[in-house]
């Protein structure tokens, strides 16, 4: 009856604003703030202020041949292309966010990223034949204490737009290893060093494989999992990273 159809959208609208004093009211005392400068966020802002945003240091990599990811690549296992999104510098925005997503639990951080990256991967050719995106991987003990991969975050959040199959079975990390932050170079090398294995190798076989992960400081680890994913027959692979940094 039209009484009730009354009295049920007159509950609804109560409900609605008592969420919405309340969600007020948590924000008041919680606010959204972003995780760069803290300053509080806007309603149509997501994590970063906009601010924040439009001044990330990118390094515009993406379509330049021979950049400075390649060239740390050089004469460690052939590759198409490579490219990272951000610079990375102590102690600025870039390391916040890196931060944030690797030990905050900022998965919705490494998605919109991960978003980033895609865009931008999606403005050049060299990355166009992509068949398949492989996150680099965790140890399965890394990942159960932290409860995620963060190069596997950041993937889902670049298919938004730049739309192509993750694989997470194929390439595995057999190995478990501290942090490597504070590890010299060459003891970085050391530890990641045939620590990578290829299973279900038919997944990936003739594909052009997009090696993802969060930064590259000495390339160790991306260069142990290109020396293990060319053991596959007939694979290409190219790199994204969401930072570089020459430390």
């Amino acid at each position: 009856s039209l009484y009730l159809c009354i009295r049920f959208a007159k509950i609804l609208f109560f409900l609605y604003m008592t969420t919405k004093i309340f969600i007020d009211f948590f924000k008041l005392f919680f606010p959204r703030t972003c995780r760069c400068c803290g300053n509080i966020l806007l309603n149509s802002e997501n994590q970063i202020c906009t601010y924040c945003i439009s001044h990330l240091p990118l390094t515009n990599f993406v379509n330049m041949v021979n950049n400075p990811v390649e060239k740390k690549l050089w004469g460690r296992g052939k590759i198409e292309a490579a490219t990272s999104l951000l610079f990375f510098s102590k102690k600025g925005n870039v390391q916040k966010i890196l931060h944030e997503i690797k030990y905050k639990s900022n998965i919705n951080l490494a998605h919109l990223m991960g978003n980033q990256l895609g865009i931008e991967l999606k403005k050049s050719n060299r990355f166009s034949d992509v068949d398949i995106i492989i996150p680099v991987p965790l140890h399965p003990k890394k990942q159960k204490q932290r409860g995620y991969n963060q190069s596997e975050e950041i993937a889902k959040g670049m298919i938004n737009h730049f739309k192509k199959e993750i694989n997470t079975t194929t390439l595995i990390k057999t190995t478990y290893t501290k942090s490597q932050t504070k590890q010299k170079r060459f003891r970085r090398w050391e530890n990641v060093s045939e620590n990578f294995s290829v299973i279900n190798t038919s997944e990936i076989k003739n594909k052009h494989i997009l090696l993802v992960d969060d930064v590259i400081t000495t390339g160790a680890t991306l260069e142990a999992c290109i020396k293990e994913l060319l053991k596959i027959p007939e694979v290409k692979i190219s790199i994204a990273t969401l930072a570089y940094t020459d430390n």
